[in-house]
């Protein structure tokens, strides 16, 4: 029986973690649909804040992800710097690090105790440190591994992809069933992850794609069986299509991604904002904010705010919708959404309601071309970066706003689809799970 699950996100940690509703949603689907499989199965989620995790998923309990950083030392030794550091120096550490937790896992602990307790102190907790015991305690009891829906393993996101091939060698060297489900990859060409990704993804059991083009290639290259990749579509859209609107909408929906994974800056906003007014005061049409992330970097309601200079300013962005279901709602009162947030076209789409997105860094190229394979005609990618964006944006807005009613069902009718393989894979997982307790026990 599978008794004890540990969950890992795309969340983020410390103060960015739960500020982003597109990967706050695929965890509220991942904890229920595990909570569905295995009633009655402990489901441990790794987390910076115990409370956020009781108000968006309560089926779940918080495991301190201080502890696993702790044991794992990447981020403790390391601190914010591993982005930035020589590649053939995080190298040598985490090799540093992997020799003597595997000979002496006594003396890491002695090294990074010390630190955790400092941690602990610096964040105003109290009662010491029992957060790397804890920890290894659930990887040592745990029947499953997930690492639920996320894009992180791309350029730009080195700490998150070495803490996360950590967290699954470690559970790979137990024994201990892995899964990755509606994950995001590339694109990647950091050697230092490529080489790691190489040696520990192979292993996972099982790994889902939203659809992103190159995602499979990219796996197979690192020597992962193709038998072991399906592309099943993003998590959100469950929740998004099972709260989907019977009435459609009338407004546009509006997002811009202001951070430097989009490459994007403040001379596409003004290349933007005329476009978008234009269209709405000849239409008579009323912006709808729809944004995702609402973190101290990156702040897609001001973004929206500053493309509405001029037409309302009033509008406070959507700063306010800070949960995965209020976005959704304000989604469902859209004809069509112009977005540069990726999973505000998911949240779209799912309800039936066309897209068009706005992308500059390949990265976001390659989340909406993902969309765009998935959905079909309902969704379309626009480079921000090439000429003539003016037409070619208002060409596809006038489009989509057109054809809404004529795409909808056919959107619908994709999003069901997508949702039912991605239930399958959890299907499979708990087939496969189920085998190695099993053979186990």
């Amino acid at each position: 029986m599978v008794e004890r699950i540990i969950v890992d996100t795309g969340l983020g940690k410390g103060v960015e973690e739960y500020g982003n509703m597109g990967d706050v949603s695929m965890l509220q689907v991942a904890v229920d649909r595990l909570h569905r499989l295995f009633p009655n199965a402990c489901i441990e989620v790794l987390t910076d804040s115990a409370e956020n995790l009781a108000r968006f998923c309560p089926a779940a309990k918080p495991l301190e992800n201080l502890g696993r950083s702790a044991w794992f030392a990447n981020g403790i030794l390391q601190g914010t710097y591993t982005n930035s550091m020589i590649g053939d120096l995080v190298d040598l550490l985490v090799k540093l690090k992997r020799v003597v937790k595997r000979i002496c896992p006594n003396l890491l602990r002695g090294i990074v105790r010390p630190i955790v307790i400092w941690r602990l102190k610096k964040r105003s907790q109290s009662g010491g440190s029992d957060a790397v015991s804890t920890f290894t305690g659930a990887m040592q009891n745990a029947d499953l591994l997930l690492i639920c829906g996320a894009g992180g393993f791309f350029d730009g996101c080195r700490a998150w992809n070495l803490d996360t091939l950590d967290l699954l060698e470690a559970a790979i060297q137990r024994n201990m069933p892995v899964a990755m489900l509606g994950q995001g990859f590339g694109p990647l060409s950091d050697p230092l992850v490529l080489k790691r990704a190489s040696k520990v993804l192979p292993k996972v059991d099982f790994i889902t794609l939203r659809g992103s083009p190159g995602s499979r290639a990219l796996l197979q290259s690192l020597g992962v069986d193709g038998s072991k990749i399906e592309t099943t579509g993003d998590e959100a859209l469950e929740l998004a299509y099972e709260s989907r609107s019977e009435e459609p909408g009338y407004g546009l929906g509006l997002n811009l991604r202001f951070a430097a994974s989009a490459s994007t800056d403040d001379d596409d906003i003004e290349s933007i904002r005329p476009v978008l007014q234009d269209f709405a005061r000849r239409n008579a049409v009323s912006f709808i904010p729809l944004p995702i992330a609402i973190q101290l970097y990156t702040r897609d309601d001001l973004a929206i705010k500053r493309l509405l200079i001029g037409f309302d300013d009033e509008s406070d962005g959507g700063k306010n919708l800070d949960s995965p279901l209020k976005v959704i709602k304000q989604a469902a009162l859209c004809r069509v959404v112009v977005t540069g947030a990726y999973h505000a076209a998911v949240f779209a789409l799912a309800q039936g309601i066309p897209v068009i997105g706005l992308a500059k860094s390949a990265y976001f190229a390659s989340k909406f071309e993902g969309l765009e394979n998935q959905f079909g005609e309902g969704c379309r990618t626009i480079q921000i970066n090439e000429p003539d964006l003016s037409h070619r944006l208002l060409s596809a807005i006038e489009r989509a706003w057109q054809n809404a009613d004529q795409l909808r069902e056919p959107l619908l009718a994709k999003a069901s689809k997508q949702i039912e393989l991605s239930r399958r894979s959890y299907e499979r997982i708990k087939k496969v799970a189920a085998a190695r307790v099993k053979a186990t026990s």
